[in-house]
């Protein structure tokens, strides 16, 4: 595991925590961010349940879009925190934090999944690293294996369920 591996969690709990701490939100950002938050809260969960961790190579569900789904929802919950928060300078600089402590990681997960996986240069040639190609949306086929709650609950996606319940329910009272 690398270091930037080992730091990318506690880094977004003190990058919630300052935020929380800075936050001004107000009932416009607030709305749109909460959207945009539980949007991506919804792929993480879609993409949970298609993921057999080490097992199998996951291509259904969002899978076919992204090879990343997990973390482009979590690139949307923070995007949608940093707008709920109220704070213009944040929204902007989330992104950038995000891109620099995951695209590195993704990277690495790349070469252990080529490894591991006969078939993932096929699948890494066809579906995109993070953000999916609209036109792949538009042809996408789709593949087999389905989505199963069971994997949500083994995948732990109650954890980021959770969490954002909370952040969300911060702001809403700082909001008031």
């Amino acid at each position: 595991m690398t270091r930037i591996q080992r730091i990318r969690v506690p880094a977004g709990f003190v990058f919630a925590a300052l935020a929380l701490w800075l936050s001004h939100p107000n009932p416009t950002a607030f709305s749109a961010g909460a959207v945009l938050a539980l949007a991506g809260l919804g792929l993480r969960i879609w993409a949970a349940g298609h993921l057999e961790k080490l097992r199998k190579l996951a291509k259904s569900g969002p899978y076919r879009f992204t090879r990343n789904p997990l973390y482009l929802g979590s690139f949307l919950i923070g995007s949608g925190f940093s707008i709920s928060s109220g704070l213009v300078w944040l929204a902007l600089l989330f992104p950038l934090v995000f891109l620099a402590l995951y695209l590195p990681v993704m990277r690495r997960e790349e070469k252990e999944l080529q490894g591991a996986f006969e078939d993932y240069g096929d699948y890494r040639r066809d579906v995109p690293l993070f953000f999916p190609w609209p036109t792949r949306i538009a042809s996408s086929q789709p593949a087999h294996g389905g989505f199963r709650w069971n994997r949500v609950k083994r995948n732990r996606e109650y954890n980021a369920a959770v969490g954002l319940a909370i952040l969300l329910s911060v702001l809403c009272i700082k909001m008031l």
